[in-house]
């Protein structure tokens, strides 16, 4: 199937409200979607997931960030063209969701036209795509953990448009805010298990049959 956007340099906007005129009143699948994209397939793909992850709290973020992670992986390793599970890409996306995202992306991301553009490539192509790949994957498996799923999600999101527009500013920018998420959340849950440690130890000293309770 020909791609809707033929054009490297195309909007990723335009690309997303051409996907939702494409699509019929009962959506389009997922494999659909995905051969209509172009040679950006990866960070457009990326994008697309992490968009409706920004909602804090949105039902079903942990599951949308294992396709996320996956095409992450591929993006790391230097895979050319995406894959993802066969169940996956027979899902169909609803018109609304498909309308819904390309009216939000043109509303609040129309900004990123203005300030992205091609500008330290070797932080968005090459070496450093795969690099912030990696950091994409990282921020992927914090989604799902039961914890807010919007600051990785806004990470992913900016790591998305500098692969797409081929900016570094982007994909440093999102990869530095990936880090300080993954460095925060590893420094609370090892102050969670020195604390936890430390407890049991005070309890063991103090009063040992509180521990028998829990055949400790």
């Amino acid at each position: 199937m020909d791609t809707i956007s033929d054009q490297p340099s195309r909007s990723f906007i335009t690309v997303l409200e051409d996907i939702n005129a494409a699509a019929g009143d009962e959506g389009m699948g997922v494999d659909a979607i995905v051969d209509r994209l172009d040679e950006r397939a990866f960070g457009l793909l990326i994008l697309l997931l992490a968009i409706p992850c920004l909602v804090p709290g949105l039902p079903g973020a942990q599951i949308i960030a294992i396709p996320i992670f996956l095409l992450a992986i591929q993006l790391t390793i230097g895979r050319r063209e995406p894959w993802l599970p066969g169940w996956f890409l027979r899902v169909r996306v609803r018109k609304s969701w498909l309308s819904a995202l390309a009216q939000f992306s043109a509303k609040r991301l129309r900004w990123t036209e203005r300030l992205a553009r091609p500008r330290l490539r070797f932080l968005a192509t090459g070496v450093g795509e795969r690099f912030v790949a990696l950091f994409m994957a990282l921020a992927a498996v914090t989604i799902m953990l039961p914890i807010t799923n919007t600051i990785p999600s806004l990470a992913i999101t900016l790591m998305a448009l500098g692969v797409i527009q081929r900016d570094g500013a982007f994909t440093a920018a999102g990869a530095l805010m990936a880090a300080a998420w993954i460095g925060l959340l590893g420094a609370l849950i090892l102050g969670l298990f020195l604390g936890a440690g430390f407890a049991v130890e005070l309890v063991r000293d103090a009063a040992p049959w509180v521990l028998d309770w829990f055949g400790g």
